[in-house]
């Protein structure tokens, strides 16, 4: 999976948990840049990607991203080697 392929599947599920149909992220888009992103929508979020996608993100991995472009890569990491 190349990481063009990971921010389609990502901005879908970000267009679905947040209800906008036009949100569009990228490497260094953070809560702060998403209206409504709060402390229980990331939980949701972080929900739908590890579901979307088939990985399972640690407690530490969760707390330690500071933007998208980390989350995309802890996905590559995953799915890349097979570690689910």
């Amino acid at each position: 999976m190349t990481r063009e392929e990971v921010y389609e599947t990502l901005n879908e599920v970000f267009r679905d948990v947040f209800d906008d149909p036009t949100l569009t992220v990228c490497d260094e888009t953070t809560a702060e840049d998403v209206e409504d992103w709060d402390s229980l929508e990331h939980i949701n979020l972080v929900a739908a990607v590890e579901q979307e996608f088939g990985v399972s993100f640690s407690l530490g991995q969760v707390q330690s991203m500071k933007n998208v472009g980390e989350m995309v890569d802890i996905i590559l990491s995953q799915t890349e080697s097979g570690e689910f």
